[in-house]
């Protein structure tokens, strides 16, 4: 209920005594809040974008309350509830008010900050510009991170094709030696073998004799003897 009675406020402050803060890019601004109060809301109006509020400024020397901590960099309070606005930017354009924390709710006189037409020009180029850059780093980290895996990938098949073949070369050239060892052992134990140990064969021709027929002794006889005188 709150925050739409706020919304409500805003609404109609925005319609009635907003005066105009022209300002440059990057430079501070200072806003006074025209409330005789100890407390103050600040809060900031955008187009089509519902109020926020900036910080809550106290009369006494406690800090300003932050409810969004990114506020801190960009927002200050000084004497009287003034508002400074540290190296603006167009994030920081729109219409500034401050309004009291009690019952009913009063409203100080709004203060909106704008830029030249150049300036928003050259803001929003460079704004466009960085978007660019920022695309285009993004995309040349993601190809280089694609390339480096791919690269190293190809390294790893290179160097396992490489064990491969390395190790295969030598398996066979060790096996090729290890047969050559071997068969220069055969050789070596060949020659030096001893001839007792050599087996010989031992023929019986009693039994041959036996099969020799007599008739064949005799014709032999026959024509080997010699004529009478």
């Amino acid at each position: 209920m709150k925050i739409l009675q706020l919304q409500l406020y805003v609404l109609i402050c925005c319609q009635y005594g907003v005066s105009d803060l022209l300002t440059d890019l990057g430079s501070n601004v200072s806003i006074n809040c025209d409330l005789d109060e100890n407390d103050v809301y600040w809060i900031l109006l955008k187009t089509a974008d519902p109020p926020t509020m900036i910080l809550q400024s106290f009369s006494t020397q406690t800090p300003p309350f932050y409810p969004n901590k990114t506020f801190r960099k960009k927002y200050s309070v000084q004497f009287k509830h003034r508002l400074v606005i540290n190296n603006v930017t167009v994030d920081e354009l729109g219409v500034y008010y401050c309004m009291n924390t009690e019952t009913p709710p009063k409203l100080s006189n709004s203060t909106r900050i704008y830029f030249n037409e150049s300036t928003q020009l050259t803001e929003c180029h460079n704004h466009t510009v960085y978007e660019f850059i920022e695309q285009n780093q993004t995309q040349w980290q993601i190809i280089s991170i694609i390339s480096a895996l791919m690269n190293g990938l190809l390294i790893i098949v290179l160097i396992g094709l490489l064990k491969v073949f390395v190790f295969g070369n030598r398996r066979s050239t060790d096996r090729s030696q290890q047969l050559n060892a071997d068969l220069q052992q055969t050789q070596v134990a060949e020659q030096h073998q001893d001839p007792q140990q050599l087996q010989y064969a031992e023929v019986d021709f009693s039994k041959l004799r036996r099969n020799i027929r007599s008739s064949q002794i005799n014709s032999t006889y026959a024509s080997l003897q010699l004529p009478k005188s």
